[in-house]
């Protein structure tokens, strides 16, 4: 369910269906600015029991509030945002193109220089009294947060578990065009 980069796990931030995930009725972050430059070629994959599988390649580029998918692979992304968030993590909130009224969370961390692990926001990392208080399922949905503050709170309760699982991302050179697809 989740579709940035986890898509590629996110994600990915892979086609997961993610039984927990985060997601809200519209934008909650809403102050994005292009941290990661003005424009994206990633290398992508889905992370399963310590090893990287599913390469896919996508490229986005920023139009003044988002990135917006330009090309390459993850078809169902429209787009996504990166906000900054504790302890050099990122929340990333993105949008699929069949729901682009929903936003979908996920949870990046920086790995070495160009290459993050993303980790979809997941209701279950948190608490039972957490998750009754803070999430509404509507007709079965994924945990459907209003506020900030919610997210926050779940955002927290992802990063603490220290995940191995996730997308991999792998921010690709501009300048040096590839020589392969994968």
């Amino acid at each position: 369910m989740k579709s940035f980069l986890v898509r590629a796990a996110f994600v990915a931030l892979c086609g997961l269906v993610l039984t927990g995930c985060v997601d809200s009725s519209g934008q909650i972050l809403t102050d994005a600015q292009p941290i990661l430059g003005p424009r994206l070629n990633l290398q992508l994959y889905s992370l399963r029991e310590g090893h990287a599988h599913d390469p896919e390649r996508a490229s986005f580029a920023w139009d003044g509030k988002r990135y917006v998918r330009s090309g390459g692979g993850m078809k169902d992304v429209s787009s996504f945002r990166v906000h900054p968030f504790e302890a050099g993590d990122t929340i990333i909130q993105s949008s699929q193109l069949r729901h682009p009224q929903i936003a979908e969370y996920a949870l990046m961390r920086k790995l070495a220089e160009g290459a993050y692990q993303v980790i979809a926001i997941d209701e279950d990392d948190a608490d039972e009294p957490t998750r009754a208080a803070q999430c509404k399922h509507p007709g079965g949905a994924a945990c459907r947060i209003e506020t900030r503050e919610q997210l926050f709170t779940f955002a927290r309760a992802t990063a603490a578990k220290r995940k191995t699982d996730g997308g991999l991302a792998i921010q690709l050179d501009d300048a040096r065009p590839s020589k392969h697809r994968p």
